[in-house]
């Protein structure tokens, strides 16, 4: 069932044919007029009511034909794909955030039904597609008291009381100094920022310093732009991943992604946004974790390696979804691509082939986004050729393994 996706034209993303998103969306519908000045953020591939897909041959919303037949669609009753498949193509970064675990995301939608918009958790991974940047997890103690060492600006704007905190290696330190921060005065923040940037003009930029004056450049003096010296930089390789757990603080800032999640759209935010920022939500929600960057990074795994070695699955610990790697040497002509017990969505990356479902083969391109039933076969054979690179695709699904 050969689906459309949703475009999303936030702010943030790249600009018409420079953004991969723009790229994928134009192959998957010809019919898309790409507007050269605009924004293209985010492809949604999914039944999410903020932008569910379309299939092509009906124009139907797939939430609709998943609610007409659960059980022949997604082999369960409850109507819905328990999670969001996404392309993202970043221009300008998010902003600073966490999601609620369940319990808290039923709690807000019940409290702020218009902010929070639905009782859903929103676990998500990242596997980039580009060189990637995102801020992830706060630093380990050492780094971050060498940052207020490093820079006065950051002591005054904090007090004398946070310093003492970290050089006594007070366990609390890191709370205490980040709650400060995020409810530091306006006027003093911007005095902080303002300071830094000024002091930094004229020096040999470091990754951390550059970083820096792109927010400031583009955010100006948004408490925001100071949680580089508290997070984890990570400058992610292509194949490489991340996975966001409940209450992770994070912030996306440069590239091309394919992202999973639960089906929900819950975000607190708290910096680096014009939108509504729920400070003491995020305060009270967030996690202290202090650890190391390359921690962050989350491995995939070789479930099937004699019948599907060139497939990584990353596997995260909720049961909502999974997503395949499926990433083909130039020499491989056929493969055995699986379908789970509740379905799945298969999105095209690069390469070509054509992919046997029962009797009748679909063509399989760059963009091609199938949305394969619980009643499609456990095991279709892909065939492949190579008109445009190696043949690269993804594919989300409920975790059946978690």
């Amino acid at each position: 069932m050969e689906i459309l996706g949703n475009v999303k034209n936030y702010e943030w993303g790249k600009l018409g044919r420079q953004s991969f998103v723009a790229q994928l969306a134009l192959s998957n519908n010809p019919q898309l007029k790409v507007e050269e000045e605009s924004p293209y953020a985010e492809l949604w591939m999914g039944d999410h009511v903020n932008g569910p897909a379309m299939v092509r041959s009906n124009s139907k919303g797939l939430d609709e034909v998943i609610r007409a037949d659960p059980h022949g669609m997604i082999g369960t009753a409850d109507g819905q794909l328990p999670f969001l498949l996404k392309v993202l193509s970043i221009r300008k970064a998010l902003s600073v955030q966490v999601h609620p675990d369940k319990v808290e995301a039923e709690k807000l939608h019940c409290q702020f039904p218009d902010i929070y918009k639905d009782p859903n958790h929103k676990p998500e991974l990242a596997i980039a597609l580009t060189e990637f940047q995102a801020l992830c997890g706060f630093r380990p103690h050492a780094e971050i008291y060498g940052f207020l060492q490093e820079y006065p600006e950051l002591q005054e704007l904090l007090g004398s009381s946070v310093l003492t905190k970290f050089q006594l290696k007070d366990e609390s330190a890191v709370k205490f100094a980040y709650e400060r921060l995020m409810h530091s005065a306006p006027d003093d923040v911007k005095r902080c920022i303002d300071g830094i940037a000024k002091r930094m003009v004229g020096l040999e930029p470091t990754s951390k310093d550059q970083l820096f004056m792109r927010l400031y450049a583009d955010f100006g003096q948004d408490v925001g732009v100071l949680s580089i010296f508290f997070l984890n930089y990570l400058q992610l390789k292509p194949g490489q991943a991340i996975y966001l757990a409940a209450n992770v603080p994070h912030a996306y800032l440069d590239g091309d992604c394919v992202e999973c999640m639960a089906c929900s759209d819950n975000v607190v935010r708290a910096g680096l946004t014009p939108k509504f920022k729920d400070v003491d939500t995020l305060l009270r929600l967030v996690s202290y974790d202090c650890l190391p960057g390359e921690s962050m990074l989350f491995q995939p795994k070789v479930l099937q390696p004699i019948e599907e070695p060139h497939t990584r699955t990353f596997v995260p610990p909720v049961p909502d979804f999974a997503v395949t790697e499926i990433r083909l040497p130039n020499d491989v002509r056929e493969y055995v691509v699986s379908n789970p017990m509740n379905g799945s969505i298969l999105l095209i990356i690069s390469g070509k082939g054509k992919l046997k479902v029962a009797e009748s083969e679909i063509e399989m391109s760059m963009g091609k986004i199938i949305f394969l039933p619980s009643s499609t076969g456990r095991k279709l054979q892909l065939k492949v050729e190579y008109a445009n690179g190696p043949f690269l695709a993804f594919q989300a699904m409920s975790n059946q393994f978690a």
